[in-house]
């Protein structure tokens, strides 16, 4: 099933770590959707929920050397 999420994201500064994020989100097997917002600090993301989870985003993202938190 489709399922939405937001995260916030810490540590970014640059549009560079936008793409890193973005391209992270957008390879995990699901995901269907990922877009990072750099100024209000979030991740939009769309998946479906029978093949991963938003814990999986954010481990995902500590792996390069980001930190989220589900909102």
């Amino acid at each position: 099933m489709k399922s939405k999420t937001q995260l916030r994201v810490t540590e970014m500064s640059c549009q560079g770590c936008v793409r890193s994020i973005e391209t992270k989100l957008s390879g995990l097997a699901g995901v269907t959707y990922a877009h990072v917002n750099l100024g209000e600090g979030t991740a939009h993301i769309e998946f479906d929920d029978e093949q991963t989870d938003p814990a999986k985003f954010i481990a995902a993202l500590d792996q390069i050397g980001f930190q989220a938190t589900q909102l």
